[in-house]
């Protein structure tokens, strides 16, 4: 046993989550929890206790804690046997490429966690079943309350399904290296101009601030980013921006070809 409270018993809805509202977000992600309070908690986000305030559980910022720290020793060991010979240096770049925010929030899409949230209304009506800080958060939650439930081994079957076709794009699409540092050598080499990032604005309460980040070159913006720090959401601009200087790229010299 763990300690927790037990899980209200009220009828199925929004504000008395009980068994039957658990099974059903059991079926949508495809795994079955010992302790339903555990799994309660990881989907249970801030915003919900605030006009909840008589909800019987915490939030899912511990699991979080705990999910992250989780994910991070997989990542290593994992990657570690999938690329036997890979040096040290381009192991961490794809971890760090595999567990960032935007990579852990579009895991979450795929096994559609943002539907089996509790969130409050105002971060639902703000889109927050698809904020990706939201949906990072929530995923490192599950995999922290998986792992108190059933022990590494369960975090294992459940995570690798997912990775591994995420390190497939990650390296077609070299996701794992510095996208500021490819952008410059792109804009620099076709161009000759440094880009340049510039805040764009911000959003959310302090503990789960989302900053956005333009990546411009020249006079124009080419890309914008999300992110938890001003750094991430750089990077995603980054990212961003070099999709858009390629396909421009490409398209002037499919014109010249033709021309």
């Amino acid at each position: 046993m763990n300690g927790f409270s037990p899980v209200p018993s009220a009828s199925v809805g929004p504000k008395n989550p009980n068994m039957v509202d658990l099974s059903k977000r059991e079926q949508i992600l495809g795994l079955n929890f010992g302790d339903k309070t555990l799994l309660l908690r990881a989907l249970t986000h801030r915003s919900y206790l605030n006009e909840n305030p008589d909800f019987l559980l915490e939030d899912n910022e511990r699991l979080e804690f705990l999910g992250d720290a989780v994910l991070d020793f997989f990542t290593a060991e994992y990657l570690y046997h999938r690329f036997p010979e890979m040096r040290e240096g381009d192991l961490t770049s794809i971890r760090a490429a595999l567990v960032r925010t935007e990579s852990l929030a579009h895991l979450a899409l795929k096994i559609d966690l943002g539907s089996c949230l509790y969130l409050g209304h105002g971060e639902e009506a703000g889109g927050g079943r698809q904020r990706q800080a939201v949906l990072c958060g929530a995923f490192e939650a599950l995999v922290g309350a998986l792992y108190l439930d059933q022990g590494l081994s369960a975090v294992k079957s459940f995570v690798k399904p997912l990775f591994e076709p995420e390190i497939e794009r990650i390296l077609a699409e070299n996701l794992d290296k510095d996208p500021k540092s490819l952008l410059q050598e792109l804009s620099q080499a076709e161009l000759e101009i440094t880009p340049r990032y510039r805040t764009a604005g911000e959003s959310g309460p302090d503990h789960a601030k989302e900053f956005i980040v333009e990546a411009v070159i020249g006079r124009q913006a080419y890309g914008r980013g999300v992110g938890r720090s001003k750094q991430a959401a750089a990077r995603a601009a980054a990212r961003d921006a070099l999709d858009q200087l390629r396909r421009e790229l490409n398209k002037k010299l499919a014109t010249h070809n033709n021309s």
